[in-house]
This record gives C-alpha cells, structure tokens and sequence, in this order.
C-alpha cells in the first residue's frame, strides 16, 4: 500500500513505453516518456492538492461557525461538504468587471503569476517514500526562490488595479512578506545546518528511525522547537493568515490588494492564499515533523503519503483554530515583532545549531542549548516588553 502509486505511475510508463515502441515505431521513447511522467505528477499533485483546497474552505467554515456559535455550511451536499462545488461555479458564472482606468494585461496576469509558481514548488516535497516529484539538491533553495515570487504578483495586483485601497493593501502585503521571510528562511537555514543538505529529501532521511519510542525528529530537539515555533510564526504571517491578516484587513481597506478582482480572477487569488497555506504548512513538516515517517516505530505499517497529509491536516487545523481566537495585529506590531523579535532569536538559534553539533554528549547539548534558547527567549522579551511597557488595563463605562 505504501509504495501503491508509485508502482501505478511505473506501471503506466511501462504500458505508455510499450505502445511507443512497438505501436507508433518509435526507436526512442524516452522525452516522450520523461514528459508523460511529467504530466502524470503534475496531475495528481494539482488534483490532490485542489481537492484538499475545497475540503478546507468547508472545513474552516464550519470550525469558526462552531466557534463563534453560529451555523456554517449546511446546505448543499451531506452536511454542506459539497459547498465548495457550489462556491466554484458561483465564481466561474460571475463576471468579470476590470475597472476602466486599470493595466488590463497587468491586472489580467497578476492571479496567474501567483498561482503557477505556488504550484511549481509542490515537486519538491516529499509527500511520502519515493513521492517526490523533483528532488534536487537544492530543493529547499527552489522552495523559497519560486515562493518569494508571489510577492510580484501582489504588486502587480496592487499597482494595476489603480485604487487605492489596492495599492495600500498591496504595500502593506509586501512589507509584511519581506519582514517575515527573514525569519523564515533563518529557521530552515538552522534544519540545514544539522543535516548538511538543501535536499527535502535529505532532510527527510535524515529525522528517520527512533530513540525508544521517541522520533528523531528534528522537533525534539531545544534548536529544533525553538526553529519550528519561529517557522509556524513567520509562516502564519507568509499566509496573510489571522492574527497578521493586516493586507486584507476588512475593516480597514476592504479587501486589500484584490479588491478590484472579481469572478474567476478573485478565486484564484482565494485559491493562491490555500495553496500557499499548504505548501508552507508541507514544508515545516518536512523540516520539523519527521516528513512522512511516523510517529511512532509500530505504526510505520500505515503509508507514509498517509502521515504526511494526517500531520497536514493537523497543522491546517491549528491555522483554523488561531483564526478564530486572536484578534489582529497593528501594522506597528506586526513590524516591530518581526524585526525586533523574531530576527535576533532565529540568529540566535543558528549559534544554538552549531553547539549542538560541537558539545560533546547529550546532557551538555540538551542542556547549554535549552538553557540558550530560553535565556535568550526571556531577556529579549524582557527588554522589548518589560514591566515598563505593561499598564494596568481600566474598564470605563458610560454613566
């Protein structure tokens, strides 16, 4: 079972090379058969990935109805499920209105540069044993080459649409994307100090096997949960996701960079937003969860691409559940905690790696680096928000 589409996608090629020999005569198949194998992963990550993507919005709306104790999707399909269906080809009847004074090729492509290169970093993670559609030795470094490119495509929204709420929500976007990709990237710089590697797959390989019933993932170590709670962070704010929704403020400036969409065009930037959430979510649990290993040793009988969408599920859950607690940020607070708060810990988790490469034994790595990371955690949290900074809050009501 675990190694079922794979040997599928080989038992196609195997059929497909057959038939190109000796049906059409040719003498060499193989372009043909690396592109058809091409196109045969580029289905099923699209279709995977776009299925999970209407699942998702039905689900968050059903958990934040839950949570604000109101109703949600309940009327199309058993239990509502089949809303997203209903959602699609609402949006694919609607029209599609371009505002008179826009850049109407710009305004055109801007969805589109979001989406391709949103989809185009899913080949390089490891969806489960053998399931990776690209693996380079650099795939993480193609992961956030081709994902810092959705940043243009905000502008282009932005600059094109000729609004101002546009072009201030797209201003917004990227100020908030540059300053937490900082932190982003540094967490993942710290997973490939350890593993030496910029291969997901390498990254994988090497938080196999257990120490008991412990999972060497790189999560159980002082570097590693410091990293992945940096990651989780900064990743939140990629996904303009609550509480750093500030782009897309509605209160503030409607719909921000996308408020001149409409139709098929909004859609794919409501499809840009998930795949993105994704892709993010796929790449803390390749560099921080163990990839597609299991938990625990007795359950490795159970399919490896089956762990990886279970700990997908689970991380888009936690972005569900955060949504419907916290309130948003201030421009000004987002910010600052990202470069006042986030950058130097992620700094200094890097020299938290490379002790923990050099101390000898378990009880001085686990205990300089735990005690690093915390001091390090509580003094800058003290100096940025010390007992100065905290003010009695006073209730006032009217007479």
């Amino acid at each position: 079972m675990d190694q079922l589409l794979v040997n599928l996608k080989a038992w196609l090629l195997i059929r497909a090379e057959d038939l190109l020999r000796h049906q059409v005569g040719l003498s060499d198949p193989a372009p043909v058969l690396a592109l058809l194998s091409m196109v045969i992963s580029i289905s099923a990550i699209i279709g995977a990935f776009a299925l999970l993507f209407g699942l998702v919005t039905v689900i968050e709306r059903k958990l934040l109805g839950r949570i604000q104790n109101r109703y949600g999707p309940n009327r199309v399909g058993p239990f509502g499920f089949f809303q997203f269906i209903a959602d699609g080809i609402k949006t694919l009847t609607k029209e599609d209105i371009v505002p008179v004074q826009a850049e109407k090729l710009v305004h055109f492509l801007a969805p589109i540069a979001l989406v391709v290169p949103l989809m185009l970093i899913y080949s390089v993670l490891p969806i489960g044993r053998n399931m990776v559609a690209l693996d380079l030795d650099a795939g993480l470094l193609f992961f956030f080459a081709l994902g810092s490119a959705t940043e243009l495509s905000v502008f282009m929204a932005g600059w094109s649409s000729r609004n101002k709420y546009s072009m201030l929500g797209a201003m917004r976007a990227i100020a908030q994307m540059i300053s937490y990709e900082l932190p982003l990237v540094l967490s993942a710089i710290a997973v490939v100090m350890a593993v030496g590697s910029l291969s997901t797959t390498a990254i994988v390989q090497a938080q196999e096997g257990y120490c008991g019933w412990l999972p060497n993932w790189h999560v159980f170590t002082p570097w590693g949960l410091a990293g992945f709670v940096f990651f989780f962070i900064a990743a939140t704010a990629e996904s303009n996701r609550s509480p750093f929704d500030l782009p897309e403020g509605e209160s503030e400036i409607i719909a921000g960079y996308y408020i001149e969409y409409s139709g098929f065009k909004f859609a794919l930037f409501f499809l840009g937003e998930y795949f993105g959430l994704f892709a993010i979510s796929g790449m803390a649990i390749t560099l921080f969860l163990g990839g597609w290993h299991a938990p625990l040793p007795f359950l490795a009988f159970i399919p490896s691409y089956a762990w990886f969408f279970t700990k997908l599920m689970i991380m888009i859950l936690t972005f569900i559940w955060i949504r419907g607690t916290l309130p948003r940020l201030r421009m000004d607070q987002l910010m600052g905690f990202a470069w006042k708060f986030l950058v130097p810990l992620t700094l200094v988790n890097l020299v938290t790696v490379g002790l923990w490469h050099h101390l000898p034994g378990p009880v001085w790595r686990w205990g300089v680096c735990s005690a690093l990371t915390i001091l390090s955690y509580v003094g800058l949290a003290r100096a940025l928000y010390g007992a100065n900074h905290l003010r009695k809050r006073t209730y006032r009501f009217a007479d």
